[in-house]
This record gives C-alpha cells, sequence and structure tokens, in this order.
C-alpha cells in the first residue's frame, strides 16, 4: 500500500474511490447490478424506487454517459422537414385610416358612443415570414409510433431588440432575442409530440393518439392546421379512433387551456398560467378554470361517390366573465361559456362534378360583464342565450378531358352574428340577452374566403366564384372573386384571424363590405418538394367601409413565397 501511495499519491487513491463511488451510483441509479450487492443465493432486490420512469421502465437513468436505448433501431427512425420564407405586402390595411394602438381595439377603429370612425393616416406593411420545421419519428413497432416535430417561426428582423436595429437585436442574439426592450420572444416551439398506437388492444381499427397533435377534419371550416400562418394550430390531448371500410369514427378530447395546477403539481413541474384572472376576485384560486374541448367525429363512406361526416364538439371556457371578452361577446373564445355544436359536412365527387355541403348549429349559455352591460352583478352566471349556425356550400365542374384542366366552382357561405354583440363595450345602447355570433373555432380561414384573410366564418354572408386551370403539369392558376357582406349590421366585421377587424357603429345599417379579386400562380419544382408561389388581391371598399370607417380606399395586398419539403 505504502508502494503505491508513493508513486501515486492521495491523487490517484482519490482517483480510485471516486471510480468506484461512480460504478455503484450508476448501479443504483439505473436497474441495480444485483450481483454488486451481498443478496442471500437466487434472491433480487425487489424494493426499488415507486416511480423512476413510471411503467415501461425500459431505459434506465444514466449519471453521465446517455447511451442508446435498447429499443432502438436506425432503420425504424424517419423525418421529414420543410421551410418557407414569404416576403408579404398589404398597403391600405385600413382602407386610409391608422391603425389605433389598444390591443382592446379593432385592427382598424375602436368602438365608442354612435362614431365608430377611425382616424386618418397611412396603414401600410412590408414585412418577411420564415417558418423552418423538423419532424422526428420512430416506428416503435407497425403498431406504436412516436413522433415529435419542431418548429421555428420568425419574421426577419423581428426577434430582437426592435429599437436597436441590430445592434443586440438578430444579428447578435439570433433567436430569443428581446422584444420592445422587455420580454423573451423566442422563435423554437414543439408543434406535435405524440404516441400513436393502433389496433389497441387487439382491436384491428382501433387507435389512440395521446400528446401534442394537429386536429383536422373536413375541408378545415372549423378545425385545420392554418398552415398558411407561421405557427398554426396544435393540441393537447387524447384523440381515439375507430376506422372500418364503411366508416371511421374519432373521439378526442383536448384541454385548451390550464389555469391553474399549484395545489397539485410536484416540486418544479409549473406555476399558474394566469395569475389572478382578469382581475377578478371570482373563482381566484380554483383549480377548475380551465377550457376544454371535445370532438366526435364521423365519416361514413358507404354510399359510393360521397362522404357523409357528422359531428359534435363540446367546448367548455371555465374562465371568469371579464377574462376574455375585450371585443364584445363575438371575442374568440370568449370565457365563461358552455358551447356545444351539431353538424354534418357532405362531400360528392362523381365525374366531372364536385360538391360540397356543411351546416353546423351550435347552442349554449354565456356570460359577460361590462360597464354598459344588464347583466352587470350577474358575476359568473351564463345568463346569454347561444343560438348560432352556419353554412358553407360549393359546387365545382373540372373539364379533365382538356390539357389545361380548367376547374369552374361556385360558391355561397353564412355565419350568423348578433346585433347586440357590443353590449358590454362602452358606448353601446344595446342591452345585452343574447350571444349568437358563430364561433369559429380553430380553422384555415385562408383557403375558404379569398386569400386576403379579411373575413372569419362568422357575422358574415359571401357568394363567391372561383377559376383554376393548369397550363403545365407544373404551373397551377387560380382567379378568384368574392363578395363580402356582413350577415347581422349591428354585429362587427370579423378579420381571417376571428378578432375583430372594425367595430360597427350604433345604428349601422350597412353590410356590403366590399368585392376582392385574387390571382395567383404557383410553379412546382424538384418533383413537387418545392414551389414557388405569387399572389396578388385587391379589394374594392364597399358601403359599410365608407360608413364605418369615414373612407372609401381600397386595399392591396400581395406575397411571393418560397416552399421545400422533404
Amino acid at each position: 500500500m505504502r508502494s503505491i501511495l508513493g508513486r501515486t499519491g492521495w491523487a490517484g487513491v482519490a482517483t480510485f474511490f471516486s471510480a468506484a463511488v461512480m460504478a455503484a451510483g450508476i448501479s443504483l441509479v439505473s436497474v441495480p447490478a444485483q450481483a454488486g450487492f451481498e443478496l442471500p443465493e437466487g434472491e433480487r432486490i425487489t424494493n426499488l424506487p415507486a416511480i423512476p420512469r413510471a411503467m415501461p421502465q425500459k431505459e434506465a437513468y444514466e449519471i453521465y454517459d446517455p447511451a442508446i436505448g435498447r429499443n432502438f433501431d436506425i432503420k425504424n427512425f424517419w423525418m421529414r422537414a420543410d421551410v418557407r420564407v414569404r416576403p408579404e405586402m398589404r398597403n391600405g390595411v385600413c382602407f386610409g385610416n391608422a391603425m389605433p394602438g389598444n390591443p382592446g381595439n379593432g385592427a382598424c377603429n375602436s368602438f365608442g358612443g354612435n362614431s365608430a370612425n377611425g382616424t386618418a393616416g397611412k396603414a401600410n406593411d412590408f414585412f418577411v415570414q420564415q417558418m423552418v420545421r423538423l419532424g422526428i419519428g420512430y416506428d416503435l413497432s407497425p403498431d406504436v409510433n412516436f413522433y415529435m416535430e419542431i418548429i421555428d417561426s420568425a419574421t426577419w428582423g423581428g426577434n430582437g431588440n426592435n429599437t436597436n436595429a441590430g445592434n443586440g437585436g438578430d444579428p447578435l442574439n439570433h433567436n430569443g432575442g428581446v422584444a420592445g426592450g422587455g420580454g423573451n420572444n423566442g422563435r423554437l416551439g414543439v408543434r406535435a409530440a405524440y404516441m400513436l398506437v393502433r389496433n389497441l388492444g387487439g382491436v384491428q381499427g382501433l387507435s389512440i393518439k395521446a400528446g401534442r397533435q394537429y386536429v383536422i377534419f373536413g375541408n378545415h371550416s372549423l378545425f385545420g392546421h392554418f398552415d398558411w400562418a407561421n405557427t398554426g394550430y396544435s393540441h393537447d390531448g387524447v384523440m381515439m379512433s375507430y376506422s372500418t371500410k364503411s366508416f371511421d369514427s374519432y373521439l378526442g378530447w383536448f384541454r385548451n387551456s390550464e389555469s391553474d395546477i399549484g395545489q397539485a403539481a410536484a416540486v418544479g413541474s409549473g406555476q399558474n398560467n394566469i395569475s389572478n384572472p382578469g382581475g377578478s376576485t371570482l373563482n381566484n384560486g380554483s383549480a377548475n378554470i380551465d377550457a376544454d374541448m371535445i370532438i366526435f367525429y364521423n365519416q361514413l363512406k358507404s354510399i359510393p361517390g360521397f362522404l357523409i361526416e357528422p359531428f359534435y364538439v363540446y367546448y367548455k371556457n371555465n374562465y371568469n366573465s371579464a377574462d376574455n371578452g375585450a371585443q364584445g361577446l363575438g371575442t374568440a373564445k370568449h370565457s365563461n361559456q358552455t358551447r356545444h355544436m351539431i353538424g354534418n359536412r357532405i362531400e360528392m365527387r362523381k365525374g366531372n362534378f364536385d360538391a360540397i355541403n356543411e351546416i353546423a348549429w351550435q347552442f349554449g349559455e354565456m356570460g359577460a360583464t361590462g360597464a354598459n352591460a344588464i347583466q352587470n352583478g350577474y358575476g359568473n352566471q351564463k345568463n346569454l342565450h347561444i343560438n348560432a349556425w352556419a353554412t358553407r356550400n360549393w359546387v365545382g365542374y373540372t373539364h379533365y378531358q382538356s390539357a389545361w384542366k380548367p376547374r369552374l366552382g361556385l360558391n355561397f357561405d353564412y355565419a350568423s352574428g348578433d346585433g347586440r354583440s357590443n353590449c358590454t363595450l362602452a358606448g353601446s345602447n344595446t342591452n345585452c340577452s343574447t350571444a349568437n355570433t358563430f364561433e369559429n373555432f380553430f380553422p384555415t380561414n385562408h383557403i375558404h374566403m379569398g386569400y386576403m384573410d379579411v373575413q372569419a366564418w362568422k357575422n358574415m354572408l359571401s357568394p363567391s366564384a372561383n377559376l383554376q386551370f393548369r397550363p403545365s403539369t407544373r404551373d397551377h392558376v387560380e382567379v378568384w372573386y368574392t363578395n363580402l357582406n356582413l350577415a347581422n349590421a349591428r354585429d362587427n366585421w370579423y378579420r381571417g384571424s376571428q378578432g375583430v377587424y372594425v367595430f360597427s357603429k350604433n345604428g349601422n345599417t350597412k353590410t356590403h363590405i366590399g368585392d376582392e379579386l385574387d390571382v395567383s400562380w404557383t410553379r412546382m419544382f424538384a418533383d413537387g418538394k418545392v414551389a414557388f408561389q405569387a399572389t396578388y388581391g385587391h379589394l374594392w371598399a364597399g358601403g359599410y367601409i365608407a360608413e364605418n370607417l369615414g373612407n372609401s380606399t381600397g386595399q392591396d395586398w400581395a406575397y411571393v413565397q418560397l416552399w421545400m419539403n422533404f
């Protein structure tokens, strides 16, 4: 021993014992190396930590050097990705008026008194958006899949300190910079992260998907991926499906907002999503102020040439009445409501003809508070009745026999509004009794009512005509005319993102918003993996804009984008 110490010194002894301790630690934290303990022959340690990784504990935690999982096989690993760069411009955003700065306002004016006219000025903009998505998947077996999709969303020059023009902004911070002098403006996020198990429990056709996921049904009218936006929609929850040759059924529960888990969360797991919701004293600290959505969607496939899709949606928002309602009763996902929706979608494709009819009815209750609302003092009672509906209709004819494959389509969309929608806003002269503005939920509005995104599927009436043709196998051209109107003159004009574009003044009688014309050209490259697209749209202002903004200037919108995916 002395000879060893003489040659290595105490440092060598320390190294020896450190290695021994680490080896023992690895054995304890991972699946115990049973041979490292003196146990009776044939016995094993059975009192292991209760939840080292929950069940199944296929892989052990590591102290230092992570090992490739024993279940991993590179042949089952796969990836997909896409990148999009899109310069976009919009002139006359508010039709000759300036945009107000208060977040509670509409995009182009604020509500108040008998005059809702905006302030004269320019509202022109040009910006470049970039999106990158990377999806990583692994098939543990033919019926078990893991998938995670990372998304990076950025506006060029917009993710740093926008008051310092690059000296501490994007060129230095790259992502996660400080926007406007405060707050984290990180751009990296998780678009999807789920496990998918097919043929669950040995039942052929029964599947379950648990985690963050896309929810897409029909033609995106109510639930779509909204990939036109730079982030898009995804939902946290569980979706079960059962598929046969004649029908498919889907049943899902999704938690849209978690208000408070402080009383039940383990240390470090999370904090309240909302601190003192809305400044209200009602139900503060309650763990039940959440928002949930249940979807039951079916697809009947037994009739040749037809798809019939009946559905039911339950949306329960338990937040206090004042938490989310700054734009009146038509505020998207208004707080303190219980909303039911039943509907049906029929799609037909036979020969040269195609047609779609979708109809949805919403009913339930909502509560609201406001400076001029008759229900002040009701607290969180749901004293407003919901009775809203919408329909979407397309009929088209494609001349497949022609080389250019021209298609002519005609469309009619309608979604109900409510003349009392602004009853909770200061300056309104209307008492509250109903909340009948149709809720658009989580759609891809960009593909339905004109590409300029100036209208949501709520308080609207819109006929349109669409012409498409393919001059070559790589080119696609589209010309789209849309006549934009309000369904109810005293409800507001809601833009594609579902927020208020223009507040309707008290006593407004005008409904014609304007006329939109869009022209779009797409060129495909690399066997369809790369696309270049250029689109221009113009909106001619109608009587509603002149009446409620005091201006009749039109609006121009255009973009070009390059999109690659593999």
